[in-house]
């Protein structure tokens, strides 16, 4: 199986700025690549340019410009080009299934913060001074950059990337390792329902409390963001030092508000796998769920609209990216995976509307929120676990249908 590290960098002043160009350096290429397939579509022949025509050109782009492109691997190179080729077959992947398309845009300087190494040991090398105490991963053009590995690595690294969040640097390895020992069986299963109110309630009436991270920085945030927008807009290298200074304040805060949410998402979902063989859970189109709702036209005023309940879905929709479901369920499964558990999604229809006790289904068996009441036999408990039980069911059944 594939596993994934992360890891602090601890760069000098000189490699932090090396890192700096090498972002800049790459991502000046992936915007050259990009205009020279909007040129090439835009002529008249309507020439198609692909990765492996650019990827050919890279010897002679390295030759022409050494100092900035000449100076790094060309392996991260061809990582770059296959990232805005990736981008493009997103692209027509969306048109040919009539989504919007959404073409591959420029990226600024600040908006382009990975460089990936598809090999270590090919312009990369982790744990490059293995008879040090301290850590190493050598970089081409930068050096060997100091690492705060916090944990082992278990297992053959096969890629190496490095990443800039804020003014910290980070390391990401994903390896491969030997499929782990499962956890031992607990003879539990769960189905669990994911919630604003509450984060997650559970088909054994138990609740975990939305914790609101984003809500309780709102303030906080606010104040930065005002503070900030008082500065004209600039690029990074002509901001004045209160303008990085605003700018560095907004992005800590809203890096604290994602390691928070990132931090409950593991514990929660690790409690879960520790506790239960088998968990199931809604099938939730997230996208789908937070978009701002279509405008509708006044057929009796021309270029007028009628209310839309805009306002009202916008504090929904703020408050399902706070609740961050999908970076929780993506989690649940992987720690699932490694433990041996086997966590299943069901459809989420009616789950919070038909009665666990005689299978009736309607919207009036769910008077407000938080209560369940059951017009047909008068069953009444928490709407929550109501769906919770109506999704281990569903999970259940669906297992047992698709035997292993």
């Amino acid at each position: 199986m594939i596993r994934a590290y992360k890891f602090l960098l601890r760069p000098t002043v000189r490699q932090a700025q090396a890192l700096a160009e090498m972002l800049r350096d790459h991502c000046s290429l992936y915007n050259g690549a990009l205009q020279e397939r909007r040129d090439a579509w835009r002529h008249p022949s309507k020439t198609t340019v692909r990765y492996g025509m650019q990827s050919v050109q890279l010897k002679e782009i390295r030759a022409f410009d050494p100092e900035r492109q000449g100076r790094w691997s060309f392996s991260s190179q061809q990582a770059t080009l296959r990232r805005l080729d990736k981008a493009f077959a997103a692209f027509f992947r969306r048109v040919t299934s009539g989504d919007t398309p959404g073409y591959p845009r420029f990226r600024g300087v600040n908006w382009f913060d990975a460089v990936d190494f598809p090999r270590d040991g090919d312009g990369c090398r982790w744990n490059s001074t293995p008879h040090d105490p301290v850590t190493r991963v050598r970089f081409q053009g930068v050096g060997h950059v100091k690492v705060n590995q916090h944990r082992a690595v278990a297992g053959r690294v096969k890629t190496v990337s490095v990443k800039r969040e804020g003014r910290k640097w980070f390391v990401v390895l994903t390896v491969e390792q030997d499929q782990p020992e499962p956890l031992p069986g607990t003879g539990s299963v769960v189905g669990i329902d994911l919630g604003i109110a509450n984060f997650l309630a559970d088909s054994g009436g138990g609740f975990v409390p939305s914790p609101r991270h984003g809500r309780k920085a709102a303030a906080k945030l606010q104040a930065a963001q005002q503070a900030l927008s008082r500065f004209p807009r600039r690029k990074a290298k002509d901001r004045t030092a209160n303008h990085q200074r605003a700018v560095d304040k907004v992005a800590q805060l809203h890096g604290k508000v994602r390691r928070q949410r990132l931090d409950h998402a593991h514990k929660t979902a690790l409690d879960l796998v520790r506790a239960h063989d088998f968990i199931a859970h809604e099938d939730l189109k997230i996208r789908n769920m937070s978009r701002a709702p279509a405008p509708k036209s006044d057929p009796g005023r021309a270029g007028a609209f009628l209310p839309n309940g805009a306002a009202a879905k916008a504090g929904l929709n703020k408050s399902i990216n706070d609740a961050g479901w999908g970076v929780f369920l993506t989690i649940l499964h992987a720690k699932a995976e490694s433990a041996g558990r086997e966590v299943i999604a069901v459809d989420p229809r009616n789950t919070s509307r038909t009665c666990p006790e005689c299978g009736h289904t309607a919207k009036e068996n769910r008077p407000t929120q938080e209560k369940f009441h059951c017009v047909a036999c008068g069953h009444t408990a928490h709407a929550d676990t109501v769906a919770a039980t109506n999704v281990l069911r569903a999970g259940l059944v669906r297992r047992n249908a698709n035997p292993a």
